[in-house]
């Protein structure tokens, strides 16, 4: 057919103007439709938001587009940069404005541009403060957000002590001695070492409280004849940060923002306290992802796991506290069921790579927890519950259970609060008050004391000699 073709072509174009005029909007026609799909390709992603997310622990930079974006990468050194070309999008002020998100204070940007490097493809250079591990990934659409490109940033060299214990021990096996994170002061630091200190409210010679209390099930030894004789360690967990603003309010309130101010509120109290040290899974607003949240809990072996919230429901007027513990079997209610599917969804709206073997895990996780962990649990809840409603409204007097993943630690006594209803328009009010946020700490600062003074950790003298 060719032979027959490019003869006819070849004389219509010796034929007069008008003809020749004629094959050549044919050819036009022809090469545009041929080229057009690949132009639309190219042009098809549009980036709608640009945020970046600065911290000691991480710096996040993610870009949201109406459509899958794809990209190469690569570093230069003297002076260092990462330079991360973004395929099939132009640049649009969105991309712009990011120049001017980068604060001085963060960790690890120096300067961040963006510019058309060809058409269809806009690179980002970062300017580095020092070296970085960067990781890029893309995320699908979940919750309110599109498609993202996420650029996490992390240091070579890591100086949190916590996150390169974490680095180093990836398989997560229990040091008998873990790295003194968060260390107290010397005099505390001094009476833990000299048997000074006591469990908070807790006299084991005359505690009446204590006789009898039934062990765990695999404890040899009863926990009222143990001599406390070193810090206990607090985690506290505030829910959510960075990426993922967890639930947000009738005004506009962040929960991840005001469960946080609760947290450092209560991190307060507990350190003033002697015999107390507290680790938090995040003490600014990024994101962590569940399953390293517990792994920080176990990696400073952890007395008391608590995960601080505010909750939020489709009906305005719904209202009080609430505290939850793990299930082995299925939710307490449906209600339960719910908020738990809700909070675990928190890493895809975070923004995790997701590894193989990650569920794995978390099914690994749930088999090794015990029924005698669960069982602290509750009465930690219970505790809480009781201190909780001295200030605000209980929604459900009792511990409710579902299979939170955050509270997977198979061997730490793990309580999730729900301080509050965001949602409702009164307690998002109480919330953002700072004399409320002060009450609920103090009430969640009673309730672990109160749980220690009947339930003193086992001991473990190791971790007292800082």
């Amino acid at each position: 057919m060719s032979e027959q073709v490019t003869p006819s072509f070849t004389s219509a174009l010796s034929e007069t103007p008008l003809a020749r005029r004629a094959v050549l909007r044919t050819l036009a026609g022809t090469l545009l439709l041929s080229v057009t799909p690949v132009g639309l390709a190219a042009a098809a992603a549009s980036v709608i938001a640009v945020r970046v997310w600065p911290a000691n622990a991480y710096t996040r930079v993610t870009i949201e587009s109406n459509a899958p974006l794809s990209f190469k990468q690569f570093s230069l050194k003297d002076p260092e940069r990462l330079v991360v070309d973004l395929e099939g999008v132009d640049l649009n002020s969105e991309l712009q404005s990011l120049a001017g998100k980068v604060g001085d204070n963060d960790p690890y940007i120096k300067l961040l541009r963006a510019g058309r490097n060809k058409p269809g493809v806009v690179r980002l250079v970062l300017d580095l403060k020092a070296e970085v591990k960067p990781q890029i990934f893309t995320l699908d659409p979940v919750a309110e957000y599109k498609n993202r490109l996420v650029i996490d940033l992390y240091p070579a060299v890591q100086t949190d002590e916590l996150l390169a214990f974490l680095n180093d021990n990836g398989q997560l096996k229990t040091d008998p001695n873990p790295p003194a994170f968060n260390k107290p002061d010397k005099s505390a630091s001094q009476a833990s070492k000299a048997g000074e200190t006591k469990t908070a409210e807790a006299k084991p010679a005359d505690n009446k409280a204590s006789q009898g209390e039934k062990t765990r099930a695999n404890d040899s030894v009863d926990r009222d004849k143990l001599k406390v004789d070193r810090l206990i360690t607090v985690v506290l967990d505030p829910g959510h940060g960075g990426e993922d603003p967890g639930a947000v309010g009738p005004s506009g309130t962040h929960e991840k923002t005001v469960v946080l101010q609760i947290a450092k509120r209560l991190r307060e109290l507990l350190q003033n306290e002697p015999n107390f040290r507290v680790v938090m899974t995040r003490d600014a607003d990024f994101f962590v992802p569940l399953g390293v949240r517990v792994k920080k809990a176990r990696a400073v072996q952890a007395d008391l796991f608590v995960s601080i919230h505010a909750d939020a429901f489709t009906r305005p007027d719904a209202n009080g506290s609430s505290v939850f513990a793990l299930s082995e079997g299925g939710a307490s209610s449906s209600a339960a069921r719910w908020l738990a599917q809700t909070q675990n969804d928190a890493d895809l709206i975070g923004g995790v790579k997701i590894k193989s073997g990650a569920e794995d895990l978390r099914r690994t996780l749930l088999d090794l927890t015990t029924t005698a962990t669960i069982n602290d649990s509750l009465k930690l809840g219970k505790v809480m519950l009781g201190e909780l409603g001295g200030i605000n409204r209980l929604h459900k007097p009792n511990v409710e259970q579902a299979s939170f993943a955050v509270l997977k630690a198979p061997d730490i006594p793990s309580v999730l609060v729900e301080t509050a209803f965001i949602s409702n328009p009164e307690e998002e009010k109480k919330l953002i008050d700072e004399d409320y946020q002060q009450k609920m700490a103090q009430a969640l600062f009673r309730g672990i004391k109160r749980y220690f003074a009947k339930n003193p950790p086992l001991s473990r003298t190791k971790l007292a000699q800082q």
